[in-house]
């Protein structure tokens, strides 16, 4: 269940591609982006807002199949981008993406890549498409990255629904050797306050993953600031990491790590 309205969650694609552009307006766009590997910082601002105009394509087409994705996912011809360029370019994507999802509302009937074929998972993954791949440029660009808690603690709430899907297995195979007995994980974050429900148990016991919001123990613990402890889930920092404490079976962890992800 979503913490966020479709509105919030409209306005966050606006504010998180905003971020973005004042973070790269005065940057290298060569610089390497670790956490994307075979990327710089103009060509991840190109995946980003292509895929920003793309589902903008789907929401005003109330399109039934996917567009080609090409453009967004070959970028080998983006490795030397002009800010002064780039930076209005992605700001006309959020903006154009926005206006295609509050236009046709949260109940439209258009693809989507999982079950339910409505806009609102449009308008929910990419407020946080947006929020990683910001992280990802300002990780790279050496800019401290935060965010508003409500925000964060919906972006681990759907990322953690994303991948105890069922057709996960489907698109990734390897995600199957993560169930066995004993196999769970704990991840908490330790600068909100109890009424946020900052604690999330990860389930690998049985046929399935699943998760919920919980306090209680497991074989692996992890606690760290929510922006710290959304980063570990993304891969986007290493779980062994100032500010990140691991209690219990580290393994499992890296095991847990090594078989999800986040392009």
């Amino acid at each position: 269940m979503s913490r966020l309205s479709f509105e919030r969650y409209c306005a966050e694609i606006i504010a998180q591609t905003d971020l973005l552009a004042t973070s790269i307006k005065d940057a290298d766009m060569s610089v390497p982006v670790p956490s994307c590997p075979g990327w710089n910082v103009g060509q991840l601002v190109r995946h980003l807002g292509g895929g920003q105009r793309w589902v903008e394509t789907i929401a005003r087409t109330r399109a039934t199949e996917p567009p080609s994705d090409t453009n967004f996912r070959d970028l080998s011809a983006c490795a030397n981008e002009d800010p002064e360029a780039l930076v209005p370019w992605l700001v006309e994507c959020g903006a154009g993406l926005e206006e295609a999802l509050r236009e046709i509302g949260p109940d439209a009937e258009v693809w989507t890549p999982l079950p339910g074929h409505r806009s609102r998972f449009f308008a929910r993954r990419f407020a946080h498409e947006t929020l990683v791949h910001r992280a990802d440029a300002e990780l790279a660009l050496g800019i401290e990255f935060t965010a508003a808690t409500d925000v964060l603690l919906d972006a681990v709430d759907e990322w953690l629904e994303l991948l105890a899907l069922p057709q996960m297995f489907e698109f990734h195979p390897g995600m199957r050797e993560l169930l066995g007995p004993g196999r769970t994980l704990h991840f908490h974050a330790t600068d909100t306050p109890e009424e946020a429900g900052a604690e999330w148990v990860v389930d690998l016991t049985g046929e399935l993953i699943q998760w919920r919001s919980a306090h209680e123990k497991a074989a692996v613990a992890v606690r760290a600031p929510l922006a710290d402890l959304l980063l570990v889930l993304y891969r986007r920092r290493p779980a062994r990491s100032a500010g990140v404490e691991v209690i219990g079976d580290a393994e499992l962890l890296d095991f847990w790590l090594e078989r999800v992800g986040f392009g």
